[in-house]
């Protein structure tokens, strides 16, 4: 595949990217899609909240998308990563580990968010299985179960009301100082939500399951679910290298079609956006890459027009 040319490079075939390219193929747009498939999701046993496909696995949900998307010969998959990327809009050169070139009019990143390595002994082995981040994906599973929430500060006091829906068995471990205000602390007093503050010495679990929170100073909490804050980062930092403007939360700012701040350069999914949901990003690449489309569109129809005049 080297130097071929693109109508568009999406790097990332998350359900953002997939969705992303399904769009432009069917636009009849040369599209590329490099991904190194290693999904944040693949942790996960099943993917949830989204219509016709709730409860897939998420390798399944790949495997149906891009079985779908191979309708449109116009789309490529390269299994690789992206090293570098120089040029302009019109003219992306994307160059890649495997030694691949490629040169592109537009670039789409739909790279995703990374977890950063989970410094609590045993959170690792119950990670997709017991414990989870997201109770819009998983809180249903665990309804009415008593849970621990690990978290802390003004997004604690954000997650308390919200996991309340799913269930009223839970308990907050702060690992730590809990970084509330007196007010905060009093409202978990008034809904009667037991609070510990001891750093976590490690976690019990069974095939997946955990069991109980262990704390440093020997409480133990029993429990048969675990919601928690994780620590993420891009899953890559070729935008921001290209100038690509960052949010305070470390996301690409993009405008409501997925453009970026920098020309020819849009971003979609988790890279882009707080609602972390495999719905989201695949409605997030859908209108990113109609946006891509129209532009690419309007680029031609223009350049047709001049040279007509000349």
């Amino acid at each position: 595949m080297e130097k071929q040319f693109f109508d568009v490079a999406i790097i990332g075939g998350g359900p953002a990217g997939l969705n992303a390219a399904l769009v432009l193929g069917r636009a009849r747009k040369k599209v590329a899609v490099i991904d190194e498939g290693r999904p944040r999701n693949a942790v996960t046993q099943e993917t949830h909240g989204f219509l016709t496909r709730d409860g897939v696995r998420p390798s399944e949900f790949r495997r149906i998308a891009r079985e779908e998307i191979g309708a449109y010969p116009s789309v490529s998959f390269l299994a690789d990563t992206v090293m570098s990327i120089s040029g302009a809009d019109g003219h992306f050169q994307v160059a890649t580990a495997q030694g691949n070139i490629l040169t592109s009019r537009k670039l789409l990143f739909a790279v995703g968010m990374k977890d950063r390595p989970l410094d609590i002994p045993g959170l690792t082995a119950v990670y997709g299985r017991s414990a989870f981040v997201c109770p819009y994906c998983d809180g249903w599973e665990l309804r009415d179960q008593p849970l621990v929430i690990i978290n802390k500060g003004a997004e604690l006091m954000h997650f308390a009301p919200l996991i309340s829906g799913w269930t009223d068995r839970f308990v907050i471990c702060t690992n730590g100082p809990d970084e509330l205000t007196d007010d905060q602390r009093d409202e978990l007093r008034r809904h009667r939500v037991p609070k510990f503050e001891s750093p976590i010495r490690h976690i019990d679990s069974e095939e997946g399951i955990v069991r109980q929170v262990v704390l440093e100073d020997g409480t133990t909490v029993p429990c048969r679910g675990i919601f928690f804050k994780p620590e993420l980062v891009m899953g890559s930092d070729l935008p921001r290298t290209l100038g690509c403007t960052m949010t305070e939360m470390g996301t690409i700012e993009v405008d409501m079609l997925g453009k970026t701040s920098v020309p020819g350069i849009y971003s979609a999914g988790d890279a882009a956006s707080r609602m972390h949901q495999v719905v989201v990003a695949a409605a997030m690449g859908a209108t990113t890459a109609a946006a891509v489309n129209n532009e690419l569109n309007a680029e031609a129809w223009r350049n047709e027009s001049a040279t007509t005049l000349d």
